[in-house]
């Protein structure tokens, strides 16, 4: 571990100078709908070729509506550089590549007639095959180590799950209690009476039924009945399947009951790993426990490898040989950072616990299993650690000052996706240490040549807390000394997310802005992701002043450089940033303008209305009724604060947005409207929570150009 840190400190140390690229364009809000983003690395186990997702913006011919998302794959080799070539072209995106073991046939995913189906294409020449035409879609192909059948996942609605007799034969109940007031284990089914509202209890309940399957109501009892977009009484369960690879044969299911399977993964021709909610004595939306299993391909003999009470083992990874298997376990809850553990899978070693204290996701075996790769989000970068799991050292592969989103590694090549701020998304191929390194693609760095981009300058400081806190300082694209500038506050959502140069999802705003001649200062604050776990849980029962005190400093000592126009701060952020937002307006009065975006202001509403609200036990120790608990999120909501805000705000949300809800937004605007604050609220119809991420192209420039407008109006420069 001091080693691992010791490496971290060396990174992090590396020179990042606040620069401009060489070109004189500055970057426009139109610019958002020429970035292309890659993902989905898969390279062939020869690692001669590679095959990923772009995803670009574009017109739909189909409908004649403009800024559409469409993915498609593309394929190169390995060893030549500019062999980067899109492969499939139908107007139906494509994404989910998955090459079988010869590298000869690349298996897929589109969608037809509304639902995901598996295609392959092979390199012999000829058009993409269907392979799968299943009813409730096919999702997640995995080849089989002899090639010659595809495992993947598909979902059923539980009702329909429980009245068909080929899926559940005898159709049996669930074994756990289903929560519906006064009915047993089987109020899933069917009684097999005629509605009729004016005849027997069972003719009722069939007349009662119809109208739920023609969407007349909505009859919730899950717990978990808030989506992204819309509530649902509805409860879907996904299972494994297993196909051979031709047409004409019928797909089979692996894994069968009314819990939810996924992550199938082979371990021989007969015999698979699978990931599953399973617990027989707590409905899937009240435990968020998860463990591994293994199960015969004909769907006997379901056996747990491994799990707990009260934790998740998730995410396994098995090794190339299948003797090894490396998986992350950690508690049922947020704000925790699950372990990284190494067992044999024969059992005849202990288990080995690599101490990595960051968040994990990807997780790939190198040549021989010499080595297991890990991503990780660390310091504002996503780097790989190269874990030997014989003497546990880890070696940091990649920058800080960089993120890699997607990667994968085959005998001795890697080959990733590099997030950087010159360009991106570009994909990259090196040796396995990440060594010779090539870029493959020109997505975004070739029309972003002629443009002038800032670069961002690295900064820390030590909080009143004893903690380091990083932050990042970019000028205005056309900064002259001497001059004052405008300066924008950005803070980052979650609470657990995390900035830096390589993270995506911020880079066209922080352009944009320093090209409007804003300066911008980001960091990440205490509760912040890609630290130590102590660092990501310095807010429990904290979500303002500690994290607020944080945002502050960095904006403080941006403006102890002297640049800054301290008449003309703001500050804007989504989520709980926009919490953040309307917590500073009302304990702070420093700024111009400011800007809260699909945010959260009263904590008591939030547990009901968002579907996130398992963060209020989470971070507050309990729920709203509770003493404790009621007197911390009193403490912390917003909307306690509100009369003292002074500052012009303009306020977002999505009219679907139910990760969040609306609720506790109108509330927080019509609260300041009563008070004759200056206030602006703007709704997206139709939009969710993701809007600035992926949601309607239109909607995420009318949003950033709006929060553009709004702070003119008050810093005219």
């Amino acid at each position: 571990m001091r080693q691992l840190r010791l490496l971290l400190l060396i990174l992090a140390g590396l020179p990042f100078i606040a620069k401009a690229q060489n070109g004189t364009e500055l970057i426009k809000l139109s610019d958002l709908l020429k970035v292309k983003q890659a993902s989905s690395i898969t390279l062939t186990d020869d690692g001669k070729k590679l095959a990923f997702v772009v995803t670009n913006i574009q017109k739909d011919d189909r409908t004649g509506e403009e800024d559409q998302y469409f993915s498609q794959i593309w394929i190169a080799q390995t060893d030549v550089q500019g062999s980067a070539r899109q492969i499939t072209w139908a107007k139906e995106s494509s994404a989910q590549p998955a090459w079988s073991p010869d590298g000869k046939t690349l298996a897929f995913v589109r969608i037809v007639n509304e639902k995901p189906q598996i295609f392959l294409l092979g390199f012999d020449g000829g058009e993409a095959m269907q392979l799968t035409k299943i009813k409730s879609g096919a999702s997640n192909p995995v080849w089989s180590p002899d090639g010659k059948q595809i495992a993947f996942t598909t979902s059923f609605n539980a009702k329909e799950y429980a009245n068909d007799s080929t899926l559940n034969p005898g159709k049996s109940g669930t074994p756990f209690p289903l929560e519906k007031p006064g009915r047993g284990n089987d109020a899933l089914q069917a009684n097999g009476a005629k509605a009729d509202p004016d005849g027997n209890i069972d003719q009722i309940r069939a007349w009662l039924a119809k109208n739920e399957a023609d969407k007349k109501a909505k009859v919730i009892n899950r717990l978990q009945f808030q989506g992204e977009a819309s509530t649902s009484g509805e409860w879907t369960i996904s299972h494994v399947y297993i196909t051979d690879i031709t047409p004409e044969s019928k797909a089979l299911p692996v894994t069968k009951g009314f819990f939810s399977f996924s992550n199938p993964q082979f371990i021989s021709p007969t015999l698979m790993m699978v990931q599953a909610n399973l617990d027989s004595f707590n409905t899937p939306d009240k435990s968020q426990e998860q463990a591994l299993y293994t199960v015969n391909t004909n769907g006997s003999n379901l056996t747990k490898l491994t799990g707990a009470k009260d934790a998740r083992h998730f995410n396994g990874a098995l090794s190339n040989n299948k003797k090894f298997l490396a998986y992350l376990k950690g508690r049922a809850q947020f704000n925790t950072t699950p372990g990284l553990v190494i067992m044999s899978m024969d059992g005849k070693q202990p288990p080995v616990e690599i101490n990595i204290d960051r968040n994990k996701s990807d997780m790939v075996w190198g040549k021989g299993d010499k080595y297991l790769y890990v991503s990780t989000p660390s310091n504002g970068g996503t780097v790989i650690q190269r874990i030997d799991p014989l003497t546990k050292q880890v070696t940091v592969m990649g920058s800080l000052n960089e993120g890699i989103s997607s990667f994968d590694i085959k005998e001795d090549k890697i080959a990733y996706v590099k997030i950087s701020v010159e360009s991106p998304y570009e994909v990259y191929v090196g040796d396995a240490a990440m060594k010779n390194v090539k870029v493959i693609t020109e997505l975004n760095s070739s029309w972003l040549k002629s443009k002038k981009l800032v670069i961002p300058e690295k900064h820390v400081f030590t909080n009143n807390a004893g903690q380091e806190v990083e932050y990042w300082v970019m000028k205005p694209a056309n900064y002259t000394p001497g001059k004052k500038y405008p300066l924008l506050l950005e803070i980052h959502g979650g609470p657990s997310a995390m900035w830096g140069p390589g993270e995506s999802s911020m880079w066209h705003e922080f352009q944009y802005f320093c090209a409007k001649g804003y300066g911008v200062v980001y960091s990440n604050p205490r509760g912040s992701g890609g630290y130590t776990e102590a660092f990501l849980r310095a807010n429990i029962n904290d979500w303002s002043r500690g994290p607020a005190s944080d945002v502050l400093t960095a904006l403080d000592k941006t403006v102890a450089e002297g640049w800054a126009d301290t008449s003309k701060l703001c500050v804007t952020g989504g989520s709980y940033a926009g919490y953040l937002v309307a917590w500073l307006l009302g304990n702070d009065q420093r700024f111009k303008a400011a800007c809260a975006q699909r945010g959260v202001y009263d904590l008591r509403t939030f547990f009901g209305e968002g579907n996130a609200w398992r963060l209020v036990p989470s971070y507050f120790g309990g729920y709203p009724w509770e003493k404790t608990t009621y007197d911390i999120i009193e403490r912390e909501s917003p909307i306690n604060y509100v009369q003292n805000v002074r500052t012009p705000l303009i306020m977002f949300h999505g009219e679907n947005d139910l990760r969040t809800g609306v609720i506790s937004s109108e509330q927080f605007y019509k609260s300041l409207k009563v008070l004759g604050r200056p206030v602006e609220y703007v709704r997206h119809p139709g939009a969710t929570h993701e809007i600035t991420r992926s949601g309607n192209n239109r909607q995420r420039m009318d949003q950033m150009l709006r929060t553009y407008e709004f702070f003119e109006r008050y810093i005219i420069h």
